[in-house]
């Protein structure tokens, strides 16, 4: 079962998705799932591990997961900008990393509600996807999102 608003957050993906075509972004190799666990530090190197969802994408896609999963602020994420570009980031790099965000979390709810209803029990799949739908839901519901979206 879908939670209340999701419909709403869909129709606003079509938005977004017709903003994104018309910016022409060039894909790059990226993870697609940099949350911590997927990151070693052996005291030497940091080794990124666990490529199952690697793909062709957007690199503010991975910037955006980053974000999401270890919760940053803007603050940090204009820092988290600024050392990826090794410069100011650019209007529309901050806006589809923002942007990301919000789809991040939209695609690991729904995520977490096939595990649901494919019965895995390793956890509570539902309170997980509830979690990160109303996450999604808070940023999609602020004037600043919007503003980002016009800005891809």
């Amino acid at each position: 079962m879908l939670p209340a608003g999701f419909a709403e957050a869909i129709d606003q993906m079509e938005y977004i998705e017709q903003r994104l075509k018309a910016a022409s972004i060039q894909l790059v190799p990226c993870h697609c799932d940099p949350l911590s666990e997927n990151f070693l530090d052996d005291g030497k190197r940091v080794w990124l591990v666990d490529w199952e969802y690697s793909g062709m994408n957007d690199p503010m896609w991975d910037l955006g997961d980053l974000s999401v999963e270890a919760e940053f602020d803007p603050t940090q994420d204009k820092i988290l900008l600024q050392a990826y570009f090794n410069r100011e980031p650019e209007k529309s790099e901050l806006a589809r990393m923002v942007v990301y965000k919000a789809l991040c979390d939209l695609l690991w709810a729904l995520w977490g509600l096939i595990q649901h209803e494919n019965g895995a029990d390793v956890e509570d799949f539902y309170a997980y996807a509830l979690a990160r739908f109303k996450r999604c839901q808070a940023l999609m519901r602020t004037d600043a999102f919007q503003t980002r979206c016009d800005e891809i």
